[in-house]
């Protein structure tokens, strides 16, 4: 009779420990992520623990966001923060202010060695580390030990995902590698939309111009437009490429004026929605990798 009268008061007990909390790994990680990119990273390490929202999604600007009310509350919701750091996300102070939110905040980028910005991120950091796969590696370490912290039960399945992933990680530089040595160096210089290739271009052995030269917020003037254009025929750059966060006007009229190919879109700053070319980080990578070689081999 006592063991029966025991049991049953643990089973009465269940539903204080599941709402307090006490027993919160058996409920998944609610996990913010800023933008798409870093949410793909934290979906492969985080499984099926961990529950991943974006606030900047699928062909979205992370540079130019506005949050609205609604992020406001899901931000206030989370049990993490997931952001990318190296100043790319200017608005976030006032929206974790706005939210209320105390959730730990994971810096992805931290270890990184940033680039120096240029155009408007002149003097700052250039934040688009996550173009280098070496540096994608570094965010998929710190996304899982960021994720141990809150579920330390889940110390384990993070742990095995993440090493997992660091694998294809590996396999897929190697792709990269591989493809850049199908580009004779002569044309592993090109134009695209937005100044966000520094670290592939670095990594890599690329040589990539923007013509907006700032960000995304801003289009170059005529003069500006001119120039780049003496600039292709000057130094006989092959191709010029767009992006799916860029208006697609400027490049094609300087492809137009200087005879440069335009080369199939590039995903740089964001993903592209589920049933797109580039729905996964691998995925926009080897997306890339395919354009460039696709427009600069021959």
């Amino acid at each position: 009779m006592l063991s029966r009268r025991l049991l049953l008061q643990s089973f009465a007990a269940t539903p204080f420990l599941l709402s307090s909390g006490v027993w919160a790994a058996d409920a998944p990680v609610k996990a913010m992520a800023t933008f798409s990119i870093l949410g793909d990273l934290v979906k492969q390490v985080g499984g099926e623990r961990v529950e991943v929202q974006t606030l900047v999604g699928p062909n979205g600007d992370t540079h130019v966001f506005e949050p609205s009310p609604a992020d406001s509350r899901r931000l206030g919701e989370a049990s993490l923060i997931v952001v990318n750091g190296l100043g790319l996300e200017g608005w976030l102070a006032r929206l974790i202010k706005t939210s209320g939110a105390k959730s730990p905040e994971l810096v992805a980028s931290k270890g990184v060695k940033p680039l120096a910005g240029s155009g408007e991120e002149r003097g700052k950091s250039d934040p688009h580390a996550w173009q280098d796969i070496g540096n994608a590696k570094i965010y998929v370490a710190n996304i899982r030990d960021g994720l141990i912290s809150v579920d330390p039960p889940g110390a384990g399945a993070f742990s095995a995902n993440a090493a997992a992933y660091l694998l294809k990680l590996d396999a897929l530089d190697a792709k990269v590698r591989a493809a850049i040595g199908k580009i004779p160096e002569a044309n592993r210089r090109i134009i695209t939309t937005h100044d966000a290739f520094g670290y592939f271009g670095k990594a890599y052995g690329m040589a990539f111009i923007a013509p907006q030269g700032v960000s995304t917020e801003s289009e170059a003037s005529a003069r500006d437009v001119g120039k780049i254009i003496r600039q292709i025929k000057a130094q006989k750059i092959p191709a010029v490429f767009l992006e799916n966060v860029s208006d697609p006007r400027l490049i094609q009229n300087i492809a137009r004026e200087s005879g440069a190919k335009i080369g199939k879109p590039l995903y740089s700053d964001a993903l592209s929605p589920p049933d797109g070319p580039a729905a996964t980080y691998i995925d926009m990578m080897q997306n890339n990798i395919a354009a460039f070689v696709e427009a600069l081999a021959n």
